[in-house]
């Protein structure tokens, strides 16, 4: 199991920053959109 993680990882290191980045702008997306309705 650890070998085919490792494997994965190794595959898909080229895109791995780019869904680390999409993943934090969905994070933040949600908590301003959260956060709106107390500034209004």
């Amino acid at each position: 199991m650890f070998s085919q993680i490792k494997t994965t990882l190794h595959r898909s290191q080229d895109t791995l920053l780019q869904d680390a980045a999409g993943a934090s702008a969905l994070i933040v997306m949600l908590l301003v959109g959260l956060h709106l309705p107390g500034i209004f």
